[in-house]
């Protein structure tokens, strides 16, 4: 068993010009697309049963799962399902389904549409597929009961919120499933469907309602959804700031103060359970040697890299996000300046020692990171190490780390779901071939400690918090796979005619248009 990274590197939009900014212009009362402003790529990988990176942003609004995670209650409430119960022993599930419901390819959502979806999900071994490991089996009772039947108890109606692996899909939408989707198609239920996909265009992704949605178009909505890829952070916020933009969903401290001075633009800010994570290569190269691991980790300037983001971070402490089962307080790193030449001197490195490169990879347009980046090469020079920084694409610095081609490899990551072992399982149990355990750390007695936390979590509370501390140092002290310099606080910045907007952490950087209201 493991878990996720939405791995999709959340990226984030800066500005540096600081001239006057004339009002936002008011959208026409005809107009109804809401644009999304991105700035790296919206889809990897179409299949719904396989997405695990960026495309979470347009998947949740066309495709659903059975539950959806409330931030305000901290607990699941209905989505496609209506109601559920659990038996006592919390090993069986029942879910109602929602009447009504029907796919984009024009079938009906029933019980044996859940089922096949989800078994082809687990079946393919894909992305996020793990959050179903507890299921033995799966039952159609009748057309609106499901039933699901567990090796062991976990929270099954918080995984079937998951941002991952649990949207519910129609299996019968084509003979060859990987083709239709490998198009650019779509076989959801949510309240849109896709109009147009062109790969690597900055008009990259179109969506239009589904006319025969559940919820219906009674009320006024945005009836299309616009994805554009716009690297320069000047460039996007330009476009929010002339009414061609709807939302922007991340701006850096400067940018995010002229947006609250700017008329006609609402901002937001909240907590988030999205972790600026740095990867250490444990497999090969000189960070195979815990010792220089653990004077990196040391040598990063944590207090002075957050006081630097000005707001826009807060220092984490631990593995797991505040707010999560799982969370360990009282465990924000320090530098060590001191400490970390020592560790360097025992491996034969740092002043006087051999010489020393190292290769850091973070996602191109992240101004955060990049400055993380720096910070560190400017601190490693001082103790006698090259570090040579390379910013890539999202996609491109993956599939580098997927072949082990870097030393550091700085990225984001939130849980599938909310939920402790979600945030643990896929960067630091055992996976070969890496997919985002992207530290490739390969420790056995970790992966069981890792393995026993879904059951501890719904059979004993205490119990599984003191195993989550116990993760948390083998992971960060005993192997010094990792270091975590910051959680993200959420900084959006959108027009002033939209209504409704809520931010929700368990599904980052989803903007869940259909919730919203349009100005006109």
């Amino acid at each position: 068993m493991r878990r996720r990274l939405a791995a999709v590197a959340a990226l984030v939009i800066t500005l540096a010009a600081c001239s006057a900014q004339a009002p936002v212009p008011k959208a026409s009362p005809g107009e109804s697309a809401f644009v999304y402003v991105e700035n790296t790529g919206v889809i990897t990988e179409w299949d719904p049963s396989r997405s695990y990176s960026n495309e979470i942003i347009a998947m949740q609004n066309i495709y659903e799962t059975l539950t959806l995670w409330n931030p305000v209650t901290k607990k699941t409430g209905p989505r496609l399902a209506t109601s559920w119960r659990s038996s006592a022993d919390g090993r069986t599930w029942t879910f109602t389904l929602r009447q009504g419901v029907t796919f984009h390819t024009g079938r009906p959502l029933d019980a044996a549409a859940v089922k096949a979806s989800i078994e082809r999900t687990r079946q393919l071994k894909a992305g996020a597929h793990y959050i179903w490991d507890s299921v033995a089996s799966i039952r159609a009772d009748d057309p609106a009961t499901v039933t699901f039947s567990l090796r062991y108890p976990v929270p099954l109606d918080v995984v079937a919120s998951s941002a991952y692996a649990a949207y519910v899909y129609d299996t019968q939408a084509a003979g060859d499933l990987t083709a239709w989707f490998g198009a650019g198609r779509d076989a959801g239920t949510g309240p849109y469907t896709v109009a147009s996909w062109r790969r690597g265009q900055e008009e990259e992704l179109t969506l239009r309602s589904y006319d025969r949605y559940w919820g219906g178009w009674d009320r006024p909505h945005y009836r299309s959804v616009k994805f554009r890829v716009v690297p320069e952070p000047e460039r996007a916020f330009q476009l929010l700031t002339r009414g061609e933009a709807t939302f922007v969903h991340r701006l850096a401290p400067r940018l995010y103060a002229r947006a609250e001075r700017t008329p006609g633009l609402r901002t937001v800010e909240r907590p988030s359970f999205q972790t600026a994570m740095m990867l250490f290569n444990t497999a090969t190269g000189p960070m195979k040697d815990v010792r220089v691991r653990r004077a990196v980790q040391k040598a990063v300037d944590y207090e002075g890299v957050v006081r630097a983001l000005r707001g826009a971070v807060t220092p984490a402490s631990g593995v797991v996000p505040e707010g999560l089962v799982g969370h360990v307080p009282g465990r924000t790193p320090r530098q060590d300046l001191a400490g970390a030449t020592r560790l360097l001197r025992q491996a034969g490195y740092g002043p006087g020692g051999r010489p020393l490169r190292l290769l850091l990879t973070y996602t191109e347009g992240d101004t955060d990171q990049r400055l993380l980046a720096r910070s560190l090469r400017t601190t490693l020079a001082r103790l006698g190490i090259t570090l040579r920084v390379r910013a890539l694409p999202w996609s491109q610095q993956w599939e580098l780390g997927k072949k082990r081609g870097q030393d550091i490899l700085v990225m984001y990551w939130w849980p599938d779901y909310a939920d402790g072992y979600s945030w643990f399982g896929n960067v630091f149990r055992s996976a070969n071939p890496p997919v985002f355990n992207l530290a490739y750390l390969n420790h056995p007695a970790t992966d069981a400690l890792l393995d026993s936390l879904p059951e501890l979590t719904v059979t004993d509370r205490a119990t599984a918090q003191r195993m989550f501390a116990r993760a948390t140092k083998q992971v960060l002290d005993d192997q010094a796979a990792a270091a975590m310099p910051w959680v993200v606080n959420y900084r959006r910045a959108y027009l002033g005619g939209v209504q409704g907007y809520d931010d929700n952490p368990a599904y980052p950087d989803v903007v869940f248009v259909y919730d919203l209201r349009p100005s006109g």
